[in-house]
Parts: C-alpha cells; sequence; structure tokens
C-alpha cells in the first residue's frame, strides 16, 4: 500500500513539484500513472522509492517511510527505471548475487519469464541488447515477489511481440496481495492490463479512477463521421474518421481508449 499526506517537495531554488500533495493506492491493483512530460510523474516514483527526501508530508509505502531505507522497506519494494546499467556478468551471476535480498524471491518463476522472453542464464549483461536487457529486468523484478512494483517506461525498447508478451507475463505474475505502479508515455501498451488510472498536471491529482468505473461511466468507438446529436464529449480524427468518447448507456460498453480518455482529461473535457 502506497499512502501519501499533504506532500511538499521541490529541488533546490526551483518552485515546488508538489505542494499539498495526497495520494492513496491500495494493494491488489495494477496502477497507470500518466501525465505529460514535467507533470512530476519521475519525481512522484523517486519519493515512493526512498530516492528523494520530501520537505513536509508523509509517505508510508508497506508501512514505512521510503527514505529511511530499511531493509524490510528494500526487500519489498522493486523499481524498474527507464535508464540503467548492469555491471560485466551474466545473467545467473547478477541473479546469485542479488536475488537473496529479496525474501520471496522464486527461482521457478524467474526461469518460466526467462522461457517466455527467450532469456538465457549464461549470457552477458551488457552483451545483450537493450530490449533484451529490460526484459531481464521485468522478470527479475516480476521473481521478487515484492508487494509493491513500480515500472517506470517498462515498454521503451521493446519490440511490438516483447510488448505483449510483456502484458501476459505481468498479468499472470502477479498476486492479489502486490501493487503495481507503471509510468508511461506509451499508453496502449497498458490499456487493456491496468485497473487503475492516475493523472497528474503541474503536481496535482487531476484523475483518479479505476477502470471499472470508467467504463460504466463512458464509451469509447471509431466512427466515420458524427453529429452534434451524438454528444460526443471528445473526439481525435484519425485515418478511418474519428475516435470518439460519449456517456455510457446501460446497453453497452467498450474498452477504454486509454490515449483519447487521457487526452479528454489533459484537454478538460471531462
Amino acid at each position: 500500500m502506497i499512502k501519501i499526506e499533504k506532500l511538499s517537495f521541490n529541488y533546490k531554488k526551483n518552485s515546488p513539484v508538489f505542494n499539498n500533495f495526497s495520494l492513496e493506492i491500495e494493494d491488489g491493483h495494477i496502477v497507470g500513472l500518466l501525465g505529460k512530460n514535467g507533470a512530476g510523474k519521475s519525481t512522484l516514483l523517486n519519493l515512493i522509492a526512498g530516492l528523494l527526501e520530501p520537505q513536509s508530508g508523509q509517505i508510508s509505502v508497506n508501512g514505512f517511510r521510503p527514505f529511511g531505507r530499511k531493509p524490510d522497506f528494500l526487500g519489498g519494494i522493486y523499481v524498474v527505471p527507464e535508464e540503467f546499467s548492469f555491471p560485466h556478468v551474466s545473467i545467473a551471476t547478477y541473479v546469485k548475487a542479488f536475488s537473496p535480498f529479496y525474501a520471496l524471491f522464486d527461482q521457478q518463476k524467474l526461469m518460466t519469464i526467462f522461457s517466455e522472453f527467450e532469456l538465457k542464464p549464461e549470457s552477458n549483461l551488457n552483451k545483450l541488447s537493450h530490449g533484451q536487457r529490460k526484459k531481464f529486468l521485468i522478470a527479475f523484478a516480476l521473481a521478487t515477489n515484492c508487494r509493491v512494483l513500480v515500472l517506470d517506461e517498462p515498454t521503451n525498447g521493446l519490440d511490438i511481440p516483447s510488448k505483449s508478451q510483456f502484458r501476459k507475463i505481468l498479468v499472470s505474475s502477479v498476486s492479489e496481495d502486490q501493487l503495481v505502479v507503471i509510468s508511461t508515455h506509451q499508453v496502449k501498451d497498458i490499456d487493456t492490463i491496468i485497473d487503475k488510472i492516475v493523472v497528474i498536471d503541474e503536481g496535482k491529482i487531476i484523475y483518479d479512477e479505476n477502470t471499472d468505473k470508467i467504463t460504466q461511466k463512458y464509451y469509447f468507438e471509431m466512427v466515420s463521421s458524427f453529429t452534434d446529436k451524438d454528444q460526443v464529449l471528445y473526439s481525435e480524427k484519425c485515418p478511418m474518421g474519428y475516435r470518439i468518447m460519449k456517456q455510457a448507456d446501460a446497453s453497452a460498453e467498450s474498452a477504454i481508449d486509454l490515449e483519447l480518455l487521457f487526452n479528454a482529461i489533459i484537454n478538460k473535457t471531462i
């Protein structure tokens, strides 16, 4: 569980990134953390991970104050950063060295994911492509079974088949008592796996809703044209006509067009 209360944070000599910011996310969710560049997403992830200390307010992750960096806290959270580097060792050597830090590490799960991702334990990490190294990091993160997993742009560097694998593996590997936070600009890569959406803008939460509530409230579809009678809330032109978002009714339900929803939120049409 992540609980943030009245958080304030700013970098030296800069205006506040967060001021009186509060957010609560319970276990058992895969959360999409969305926002424009500069909205504060990366800073928020670093605060949750204990890499930054707030000027005021409280952050609790699994009952721990992150910046205290206690061993039990570090063993219960795993962060997959957007930028990363590895020592010049094999996958097997890395796993042997770092897996003991995580009490619930599952070697069998790791090998199963390796098979899905076509990763070989004897491979040298720094001789793999960027995409393969990213897949290793995701596999290791899932095998830790940490209660909180934080993934920053996890699909960057993955090809189309690997993105599909990532979605399947993530959903099948996460248990109901875990919490996964995914921060990304590639919203189409995660729209079928998240069950909660949090949008921040200029250091404030402007949207926070579970996906089942969204599908009950809004209907998404592609049409060749529409009129004012269709009561469209937001639309974007596309090669086949228009992608539209309107109020849902009881007769039908649609999949979420996460990109369209995000743009509607940012443009303040809902």
